[in-house]
């Protein structure tokens, strides 16, 4: 089910909004065409995950709080922010695709990505990592981008503090079996590809007969000794690649630096574009535009900050959204 997240904010001082910036935002974001969803009621109550109950689920755009989400297969998705995590108000409710949600199981809630889906989360203070699996929608507060089980933020040592910042990462191929398993249109585990052995055939000779007008090559000398073998080649090796689990294993890797928040207002092709709303907001916090290189062009990515706490991250994210710029988010470099 489509399900609000509650969450307590720092107190932030409310601000007007700035007709210049608003009329700005609203030229960028004319012409774009969304579609509202409204949420259904709440399922009946099925059995548990992996259940006849539980389906796979893609979904169509819903609005939450005025945000649009879009739902969607996305096979190299990775992405860093804010994880949160929740459980009593919704132990033993339906998630989103039809599984009960049990708090003390490894699970997690995205917006989204397709249910069910695999990810690995690494909690970017600590170097744990856990692989999880997604099978609910939310988080809905702002500034949150997946909302893990209880048990799944005690694993990740973030239950205490409520949230953490993390980097996720969703397991391709584990995560296609999961939808072919659901939908009965891929291979099962023993189809599991695996690279093949160099082919092996079998090799004889024969002497060549000279090319005309050449003469006969001497025979070999009473010396000449040909060597042989009677070891056999090895048996073909096929080991399938093991698929990742969800059986809570966590490991750890090394965090080569600690984790810096910002808030991302926009991000754009034209430099000019990011450069006015960089002037724009430069009264909230500073401002900076950095770029990525893009697969066919460059990204002009206008964010605020940095800040030192996922609370401060919060109160900024506020102020920017108050500004007119419902899109904006949190992210951790």
């Amino acid at each position: 089910m489509v399900r609000s997240h509650k969450i307590i904010h720092a107190p932030v001082a409310r601000l007007g909004r700035n007709v210049c910036l608003a009329v700005f935002v609203c030229g960028l974001l004319a012409g774009c065409a969304e579609t509202e969803f409204v949420a259904s009621s709440v399922k009946s109550l099925g059995v548990g995950s992996g259940s006849d109950r539980s389906h796979y689920k893609i979904g169509k755009p819903y609005r939450i709080n005025g945000t649009l989400y879009t739902p969607h297969v996305d096979y190299n998705y990775s992405e860093t922010g804010i994880a949160s995590w929740y459980g009593p108000d919704f132990h033993g409710n339906d998630t989103a695709n039809g599984e009960i949600f049990d708090m003390n199981e490894i699970s997690a809630a995205h917006r989204t990505l397709p249910l069910p889906s695999m990810v690995r989360v690494t909690n970017l203070e600590n170097g744990r990592t856990l692989n999880v699996r997604v099978n609910d929608r939310g988080p809905f507060a702002r500034g949150r981008i997946i909302d893990m089980s209880r048990r799944g933020a005690q694993l990740l040592g973030f239950e205490r503090a409520g949230t953490a910042m993390v980097r996720v990462d969703i397991l391709a191929y584990e995560s296609r079996k999961l939808a072919g398993e659901a939908t009965g249109q891929v291979a099962k585990l023993d189809d599991h590809p695996v690279p093949d052995a160099a082919p092996r055939v079998a090799v004889t000779s024969k002497p060549l007969d000279p090319p005309p007008g050449s003469r006969t090559a001497p025979p070999p000398s009473a010396n000449h000794q040909v060597a042989t073998t009677a070891t056999p080649l090895p048996p073909q090796i096929r080991e399938p690649v093991p698929l990742a689990q969800v059986d809570g294993t966590v490991s750890r890797v090394p965090i080569a630096k600690t984790p810096t928040v910002f808030v991302q207002a926009g991000a754009f092709s034209q430099f000019a574009n990011a450069h006015r709303l960089q002037v724009m907001l430069n009264g909230l916090a500073p401002t900076a535009i950095t770029q990525k290189e893009g697969t066919d062009s460059r990204i002009f990515r206008v964010r605020l900050g940095p800040v030192a706490t996922v609370d401060e991250a919060d109160a900024l994210l506020a102020r920017v959204v108050a500004s007119g710029l419902p899109n904006a988010r949190i992210v951790v470099d």
